[in-house]
């Protein structure tokens, strides 16, 4: 599973994307790992979606190691 993080995501993780073999994974599984293994993460989580494969997902959504999963933040105009 691909793994992708944008703007203040990617600094509290010290990484743009990783790549993690977590088989099959619900978000909040998902969620749980990505926590365990960044957990500046965690303060963020209300507030971000996840997108698989360039799409967002509901928060029931199931996850593969084939999936493509952006962490997007909330997003501002102006």
């Amino acid at each position: 599973m691909k793994i992708l993080f944008f703007a203040h995501l990617r600094d509290a993780t010290g990484c743009a994307e990783i790549e993690r073999h977590f088989g099959a994974v619900d978000a909040a599984g998902l969620w749980d790992r990505l926590i365990a293994e960044f957990p500046a993460l965690g303060k963020f989580r209300p507030g971000v979606r996840l997108a698989r494969n360039g799409e967002y997902v509901d928060p029931g959504a199931h996850f593969s190691d084939a999936d493509e999963v952006a962490l997007i933040p909330p997003v501002s105009g102006g």
